[in-house]
């Protein structure tokens, strides 16, 4: 007997843990390996927005267990990052707590709206090159802040940091059935702890929470004053949290050829911010190393190990407090250095790619990656780089306007053929393109080949029409598309005093 049409359309509703044990085996384990590197990078994060460390990760699981739900991409990480840590300290010294929790739920509600009017469609405007970029100096950047673990530490860091990476890159050649960055972590714990080895450890990182939190308003008189001292680090920390979550979402696109929701990862990483600030935590938005070790090196892509990533890391710290506290810093380093090393796109700066890649795509890439790292800000790297990638492309496309004259047979009609994309950089050199005095009476300008963009264009137009009516001379303008026609016709004469 066949299946009725309602059950095997219920069967395709479930998530595919729900009915691939190794589906579920993949997500759970992935999750228990990004909730242990999430501890100490909240801790760090807490301490570079000068917060207690519990305020980190308490933020840290309001926006895995939140996003998991709202957010519209599966798999990927949000928590505590450093990018909003970084615009909220000053509030956070100058005003203290209170201020930078109420400025987090400003900022998730700028994101709720800016999601809702469709901001996440900028998303298309941001080159490859400057994609490129922005993942490179990811990697650059996480590498650099591990690079601080490592110094003015006890020699018996370094055999551990080795070992923990020859671990990760021989163990999946074996197996794959666990993880190989958390078998690095309990193999490395145990032998630091049995062998009694004095290393740095997560318990020196900060205290651990010993209790879930609870919700509540942050401590602020609520005055316009207050509205007027936070809306800036507000705005600040929700273009920053969406630029990194929405370029965090698009590489994920890429890494496992499916597509996200970035209008409904916009509105959920607002609704995440909201949460965590009433929850008493510094805010944050989609981490792209947690989410790498997720996707690329664990193998996740589910909801589901986003959502026990969070849950995860609250059992960790309030039941195995002491356990977690021991785990080496030298295995969670080297299971960054990987994440890093896993991130860097080495394709892009292969000589052979370096060869056969265009100049301008080139600069756009060095740009993005100089400006990331030295700002540690993503989002003024991605700012740069695009408005780079933008400068470059009008002048590209500004070199493409042609002009050519044919004078007709009888002497009395010249033609000019116009061809290529006519907007302010290329439209702007055309008035010195035509011989206004030596030309006969009648002139053509054939557009059949261009395409008016906007009013500069219209106005180069009419200055040509003027110069030759001082002068007795007829223009008319010819091959016009329509999306041409309409804008001339709109704004022809309108123009002259602009």
């Amino acid at each position: 007997m066949s299946s009725s049409p309602a059950r095997v359309s219920v069967a395709r509703l479930r998530p595919d843990w729900l009915t691939d044990p190794k589906v579920w085996r993949t997500e759970v384990l992935a999750g228990l390996v990004v909730a242990l590197a999430l501890v100490p990078e909240a801790i760090s994060f807490s301490i570079i927005a000068g917060v207690d460390p519990a305020i980190g990760l308490f933020a840290s699981f309001t926006m895995a267990v939140t996003i998991a739900i709202v957010g519209g991409r599966r798999a990927m990480i949000s928590a505590a990052t450093g990018a909003v840590a970084l615009v909220i300290a000053p509030l956070n010294r100058e005003h203290g707590l209170g201020y930078l929790i109420a400025a987090v739920i400003l900022a998730g509600v700028i994101q709720v709206i800016m999601g809702a009017l469709g901001v996440a469609k900028l998303m298309r405007f941001i080159p490859r090159s400057v994609m490129v970029g922005f993942v490179n100096a990811l990697a650059v950047l996480i590498f650099m802040t591990q690079v601080s673990e490592l110094r003015n530490v006890p020699w018996a860091v370094y055999p551990l940091l080795a070992a923990g990476l020859l671990l990760m890159v021989f163990l999946p050649k074996a197996t794959t059935v666990i993880p190989a960055p958390l078998v690095s972590i309990v193999i490395l714990t145990a032998v630091t702890v049995a062998a009694g080895i004095a290393v740095p450890t997560v318990g020196d990182k900060g205290e651990l929470p010993s209790s879930l939190p609870t919700p509540g308003l942050p401590d602020v008189p609520f005055t316009p004053d207050t509205l007027t001292t936070i809306a800036p680090y507000a705005f600040a920390m929700a273009l920053v949290g969406l630029m990194e979550s929405l370029m965090t979402a698009r590489l994920v696109d890429d890494i496992t050829d499916t597509r996200s929701g970035k209008t409904r990862e916009s509105i959920g990483q607002g609704i995440a911010n909201i949460v965590t600030g009433f929850f008493g935590g510094m805010g944050g938005c989609a981490m792209i190393g947690q989410t790498m070790i997720n996707v690329k090196v664990s193998g996740a892509r589910t909801r589901l190990s986003t959502f026990l990533a969070g849950a995860f890391l609250m059992v960790l710290c309030i039941v195995f407090g002491p356990v977690v506290s021991d785990i080496p810093m030298a295995a969670l380093v080297a299971v960054m250095v990987m994440v890093c090393f896993a991130t860097f796109d080495w394709h892009s700066i292969a000589p052979a790619t370096l060869r056969r890649m265009p100049v301008g795509e080139i600069a756009v890439m060095v740009i993005t990656v100089v400006c990331v790292v030295a700002t540690h800000n993503l989002a003024v790297g991605v700012v740069a780089g695009s408005v780079t990638a933008m400068v470059i492309f009008a002048r590209r496309v500004a070199h493409h306007a042609e002009v050519t004259a044919v004078t007709g047979p009888d002497g009395t009609t010249v033609v000019y053929r116009v061809t290529g994309a006519l907007f302010f950089a290329s439209a702007n050199e055309l008035v010195g393109r035509f011989a206004y005095a030596t030309d006969p009476d009648r002139v053509v300008i054939d557009l059949s080949a261009a395409h008016i963009w906007d009013a500069s264009s219209v106005a180069v137009l009419d200055a040509i029409e003027t110069k030759y009516a001082q002068r007795g001379k007829t223009v008319e303008i010819t091959g016009l598309n329509d999306p041409s026609a309409a804008l001339h016709d709109r704004l022809s004469g309108e123009l002259a005093g602009s």
